[in-house]
């Protein structure tokens, strides 16, 4: 989580700082992202979304991910949600719950909905009170603007 709250760091000022990163089987880093919806005007440039992409081009068949854990600071909203499971990730650790518009246990919990042909490992609330306090922060100095 260390590694997924340095890359949240990178997310522009617009942005909000949520940061992603791929492991592969073995625990070496394959790619991380930060959120880049607003720098780049692209509603999927989620930091899941682009931590996998980069991930899945270093590593396996093309796309699937097989083995391989996503770390993310904030839990994923339901496209990128739907992306772990379409990823074939083993696993998914996150940060900060999103009760407004969390995918994976908060408002929905689309990675173990047991019609699935794939359902990853869940580990939420690691880091909480600090992947939390980014997305604070962010928030405040918003409404003080």
């Amino acid at each position: 989580m260390r590694q997924a709250l340095v890359a949240a760091a990178d997310a522009g000022a617009d942005d909000v700082p949520i940061g992603a990163v791929v492991f592969d089987p073995g625990g070496v880093e394959l790619a991380r992202a930060a959120n880049r919806r607003e720098a780049d005007g692209d509603p999927t440039a989620h930091a899941e979304i682009l931590a996998l992409r980069a991930a899945a081009a270093r590593f396996g068949d093309g796309w699937r991910l097989p083995g391989c854990t996503l770390v993310v600071t904030v839990e994923p909203c339901t496209m990128c949600a739907g992306a772990v499971t379409l990823s074939r990730v083993d696993a998914l650790v996150f940060g900060a719950w999103e009760p407004k518009t969390g995918a994976v246990g908060s408002l929905w919990d689309v990675v173990r909905d047991p019609r699935l042909t794939h359902r990853p490992q869940v580990r939420g609330g690691v880091l909480e009170d600090e992947c939390r306090a980014l997305m604070i922060d962010f928030f405040a100095a918003r409404r003080d603007d």
